[in-house]
């Protein structure tokens, strides 16, 4: 038996020890701890997570909670909810909440469009003051009130956004950075003015200048990144080149060593496939320059689905112009253009295989079987839209550059699509003017079918743009019209809204900021009545009905008004003369390349072969261009940007392999024809 001294020494021993047990069961007793919050950090949950914290906090971590809350809440698009815990924010903050809500509130600004406020906000936050995260959001949020604008700022802020980021978001922003870049007009990149210390923008630029001289070259583009990388090895680019150029590095060119030229060689159609025939085999053989034969009579429809319609409407076009063939006057049509120069010299002859197949004799299944069966390695065609439809649904395994669109685009890694269609034409005149700094337009079209194609077209493409809804006014016959300049009627400029779905709207996603845009429960539509607010008409008429639309405006709004006037191809044709270029003093128009009087040369050989049929020309000059995609096929679907300069405009391809057409335009000024670039 132990002695009791030792028992109570020993017992002594153990009373700390149970007294630590104690606290620890006690402590555990009390729940976990109450999570920690940081405002100038990531805010990955979710707005009730942040919401639920807030109501449950007393200290001064409720407004931490409310601030991020706040975050989530414009992330989810919640902006009723987000302005309301705005203003139910307390009035005295700390500096660190302060930059914070200057944040948020440029933010919602942001949502909102309300561009001009949320650069005012932006401007008082104090950036020696933000957290690396809030950083890379404020010059997040710089970039979002762009609205994609390209400008020096908005390149100077990705650059500073850039060593900020990681992972996803990092090659995103070089991703974007490019894209602003290339998105810049070659003029506004020439006349940049950078500071001597700014070494990572004047490497952006010189690659940019890289990719505009070889971007036509894949072998010369590859080269000259690679020397680029070498020239600039601490750029960020030069380290994680953007995606599109990774894409133009790695595409592998499309056999074209047997090519299938599928077009309708019999029926109304002929003539329109006999032109661009002709187009294609004399690029393909190098003798562009060569004078053509003269081609048959026309009827007045330049439409070649008109062939599959009886009763086809004669202003459903594949050439956007498609006015009535007319005698043309040879005198008048060499005032109207630029006096002929020696064409540019074409590309040599290719020994490529091309065999035609006629599409009005067989079922296009067959045709494209044939092909295969014949070694084709790429489809040039078809024309009608039918047979188009039917390639698209065919899941042929050839290349397919088709000639026209269908009316649902399917994306096939297989298949582009090119097409001289109106609506192309009216996308392109909304861009021309849009950058023009106008932004109420107002479409002049015909009370027809085609007039609704157009109308839509052009209004998508204005909403994408960022425009107010688009108005429209409809005139008929050329008889009313007449009947309207003989009574004194005039046009008054007076539309209604073009009613068109809008694309779903698409957010900012960049560092972890998202914004989604809001869509408007009600469109903006700004009042025409009697040219109140109208700042531009679109006119899309024939050359007749422009001799009385025009005169018939000014009857109403007066010789100086400041409304603009644009119009289609479709009213320039060969034959104006003097009278004609003076009536339309002050008008602008678009037309394709060839028929600007960028190759003088190949328009007088083009237009001589034709018989002065402007209609014919242009599909001439898509069988020039069908030839030349077909020779960067794998370029369109592959490498994302590239473009193609074009008789039929500057062409570039979008996701869906839509090749796309950036027009000349021209204006009459007195009694000339001058370029509006």
């Amino acid at each position: 038996m132990l002695p009791s001294k030792i028992v109570r020494h020993k017992a002594g021993r153990f009373v700390p020890v149970l007294l630590a047990a104690l606290i620890l069961a006690a402590c555990s007793g009390q729940g976990p701890q109450a999570p920690t919050v940081n405002i100038q950090g990531p805010a990955t949950g979710a707005s009730a997570y942040y919401l639920q914290q807030a109501q449950q906090s007393s200290d001064d971590s409720k407004t931490d909670w409310q601030l991020l809350a706040i975050r989530a809440l414009l992330k989810e698009g919640k902006y009723p909810q987000a302005n309301q815990q705005l203003n139910q924010l307390p009035s005295q903050l700390s500096d660190i909440q302060q930059q914070e809500l200057l944040l948020l509130k440029a933010q919602y600004q942001i949502a909102q469009q309300n561009r001009n406020d949320a650069l005012q906000l932006l401007g008082q936050v104090k950036t020696d003051a933000l957290s690396k995260d809030e950083l890379a959001r404020y010059y997040g949020l710089q970039i979002a009130a762009s609205q994609g604008q390209p400008s020096l700022a908005l390149l100077r802020n990705y650059i500073a956004q850039e060593p900020l980021l990681s992972g996803t978001d990092h090659q995103n922003n070089i991703d974007a950075m490019w894209q602003a870049l290339t998105q810049m007009p070659q003029q506004q990149a020439n006349n940049l003015v950078i500071n001597a210390d700014e070494n990572v923008l004047q490497g952006w630029l010189d690659l940019l200048a890289v990719w505009r001289a070889n971007t036509q070259d894949a072998e010369m583009l590859k080269a000259g990144i690679k020397d680029w990388q070498t020239r600039y090895p601490q750029n960020p680019a030069a380290k994680n080149l953007p995606t599109q150029l990774t894409q133009a590095q790695n595409f592998t060119k499309a056999s074209t060593s047997t090519i299938a030229l599928m077009l309708p060689l019999n029926g109304q159609a002929q003539v329109f496939a006999n032109a661009i025939q002709k187009g294609f085999n004399d690029a393909k053989n190098g003798v562009l320059t060569a004078a053509p034969q003269p081609a048959p009579a026309q009827p007045t429809s330049t439409d070649p689905n008109a062939a599959a319609q009886p009763n086809a409407d004669p202003n459903a076009v594949v050439s956007p112009s498609a006015p009535e063939a007319t005698p043309a006057d040879q005198q008048n049509s060499a005032e109207t253009q630029p006096q002929a120069q020696p064409a540019v010299a074409s590309d040599p002859a290719s020994n490529a295989q091309v065999k035609v197949y006629d599409t009005s004799s067989q079922p296009i299944q067959q045709l494209l079987q044939q092909a295969q069966q014949d070694g084709a390695t790429l489809v040039v065609g078809p024309l009608l839209k039918s047979n188009v439809e039917a390639v698209a649904n065919s899941q042929t395994p050839l290349n397919v550059l088709a000639l026209n669109e269908p009316e649902q685009i399917q994306n096939h890694p297989n298949i582009c699509y090119f097409a001289l269609s109106p609506e192309d034409e009216a996308r392109d005149a909304a861009h021309h003017i849009w950058d023009q700094g106008k932004r109420q337009p107002l479409l002049l079209v015909p009370r027809n079918s085609f007039g609704d194609r157009v109308t839509k077209a052009f209004a998508q493409e204005w909403q994408t743009l960022g425009g107010s809804t688009a108005m429209q006014q409809r005139f008929g016959s050329v008889s009313e019209l007449k009947q309207g300049i003989n009574s004194g009627a005039g046009i008054a400029l007076s539309g209604t809204p073009i009613n068109v779905t809008p694309d779903q709207p698409q957010g900012i996603a960049i560092a972890g900021l998202t914004i989604p845009v809001p869509q408007s429960s009600t469109p903006d539509v700004a009042s025409t009545s009697g040219g109140g607010n109208v700042d531009s008409v679109y006119i899309v008429s024939t050359q007749e009905e422009m001799q009385l639309i025009k005169p018939m405006i000014s009857m109403r709004t007066g010789s100086r008004s400041s409304v603009s006037l644009y119009a289609s191809s479709r009213s320039f044709q060969a034959g104006a003369g003097p009278d004609f270029r003076l009536e339309m003093d002050g008008l602008q128009f678009s037309d394709i390349p060839l028929l600007s009087g960028t190759n003088p040369g190949l328009m007088q050989q083009a237009t001589k072969s034709f018989n002065n049929d402007y209609s014919l020309v242009r599909l001439y000059a898509m069988g020039i261009d069908a030839w030349k995609l077909a020779n960067h096929f794998n370029q369109m679907r592959q490498v994302p940007g590239f473009a193609l300069d074009g008789n039929t405009g500057k062409l570039s391809a979008d996701t869906d392999c839509v090749i796309n057409r950036k027009l000349t335009w021209n204006q009459y000024r007195q009694g000339e024809i001058r370029s509006v670039n």
